[in-house]
């Protein structure tokens, strides 16, 4: 019984251990240290993602745009303290969704468009 225990309990610290270092690898915890966005220079190497698509600059979306490329953008805008709305991350590049990116576009002195672009992907991973 003590051996069925031990093993037991192994087991579980084992799980333990593996799911928390899961859950750090993926967690957005800490702020990345601040960073020129304007600078065309590499990403980041500790960018953020949300697992929605992992690409380091995934394609330009705009207004209209939908699918998982618009729900990693929104978990970004979340993570980082804007609201992309009520419906949150729905895979919809709506107005609610336009009105998060001006408003980062305009606290990181990107430009100011409502596109999620090159320099709007550093920003939303690196920011």
């Amino acid at each position: 019984m003590k051996r069925i225990r031990n093993a037991a309990v192994s087991t579980a610290l084992t799980a333990i251990v593996i799911a928390g270092g899961t859950v750090l690898a993926a967690s957005p915890a800490s702020a990345a240290p601040a960073r020129d966005v304007a600078a065309s220079g590499p990403v980041n190497a500790s960018a953020y993602y949300c697992g929605y698509d992992n690409r380091v600059t995934p394609p330009t979306i705009r207004y209209g745009s939908s699918g998982n490329t618009v729900r990693e953008a929104q978990c970004l805008l979340i993570s980082l303290g804007y609201s992309v709305g009520s419906s949150g991350i729905d895979g919809q590049f709506g107005p609610a969704t336009r009105s998060a990116v001006y408003a980062l576009q305009a606290d990181y002195g990107l430009s100011y468009d409502g596109i999620v672009g090159p320099q709007t992907w550093n920003c939303l991973r690196n920011c």
